[in-house]
């Protein structure tokens, strides 16, 4: 597929990281949208923002990094989301996240419906249904899609086990990290302990062709095709992990739509999402040149 012609649009949050010190822009569907436009690829995202200063700001953000905006909704009532974000000694983080905010109402409008009929992919999470009429948009909107990622990312309490599987089981693609691997093949009663297992497992329960399992600093593993990819992870000095998650999924969608091998596939996006771990906040300017020194060890971080 030429990624000239390419189009992958994104449902969901989109907000501030509000740290001790500083705040960040972000949101998982924001944070790959702006990754995948970054690789070269066509995308827009579907979200709502309030009538408020930092929704100003969101707005001119995605403007400066070559998003379309027809698909961002503006609340009268609502304001513009932010999350609290603490990070440990390791950085990895932990959320606050303020409900309700402008995208728990996004609405079907003409412009959504229109960008998803016409997009190669839809891009969804989790945390955006934690919301009535965010989550009967999404719905609608997954009828529409002609391929359907499921990007995890549980935030608790605004899961629940009857709403993962029924988004799991309208996917094409599945992402999770590794506990969210093994707390949903609980919930679907696996009988199995293994990560290779439960990605089966979940495969045959789903009928998802491709699920992929994020393993922190330790890499990743895809199924596609049939076949198990691996790779074992890049050594770095985090800074923090927000936002690294969503650079993966980006970088190997990128790499998976082109047509590249899935092994090259899930070596770039761990190396993609290490480097995104190494700098502080969701969206560091990475380019490819920089990756590829990476993985070719040019660089030291």
């Amino acid at each position: 597929m030429n990624k000239k012609t390419l189009n992958i649009v994104a449902f969901g949050e989109v907000l501030f990281d509000v740290f001790l010190t500083h705040r960040k822009i972000g949101g998982a569907p924001l944070n790959v949208a702006s990754r995948l436009t970054s690789l070269g690829i066509n995308a827009q995202i579907i979200s709502r923002i309030g009538k408020d200063e930092i929704g100003k700001e969101l707005l001119e953000y995605i403007q400066a990094n070559n998003i379309p905006t027809d698909t961002i909704q503006i609340d009268e009532t609502y304001s513009t989301g932010e999350v609290l974000v603490q990070l440990d000694k390791k950085g990895s983080a932990s959320y606050t996240i303020n409900y309700p905010v402008a995208w728990d109402k996004i609405e079907i409008t003409t412009e959504a419906k229109n960008c998803v009929e016409n997009a190669d992919a839809l891009v969804f999470g989790s945390l955006a249904c934690r919301d009535e009429r965010s989550y009967n948009s999404l719905l609608s909107l997954i009828q529409k899609a002609k391929y359907k990622i499921f990007d995890v990312n549980l935030r608790a309490p605004f899961y629940a086990k009857e709403l993962l599987i029924n988004l799991m089981r309208q996917s094409d693609f599945i992402k999770f990290n590794d506990d969210e691997l093994y707390e949903i093949s609980e919930y679907l009663n696996s009988p199995f302990h293994s990560m290779e297992q439960n990605i089966l497992f979940i495969a045959e329960q789903t009928n998802a062709k491709s699920i992929c399992v994020t393993k922190g600093s330790h890499g990743a593993v895809l199924y596609t095709h049939g076949k198990m990819y691996y790779n074992s992870g890049y050594k770095i000095n985090v800074a923090d992990t927000v936002g690294a998650g969503d650079s993966f999924l980006a970088g190997l969608l990128s790499k998976l739509f082109m047509n590249k091998e899935p092994q090259k596939a899930i070596d770039f996006a761990c190396a993609l999402g290490a480097l995104v771990a190494s700098n502080e906040g969701a969206n560091p300017k990475i380019t490819n040149e920089v990756i590829t020194n990476f993985m070719n060890n040019k660089v030291i971080l």
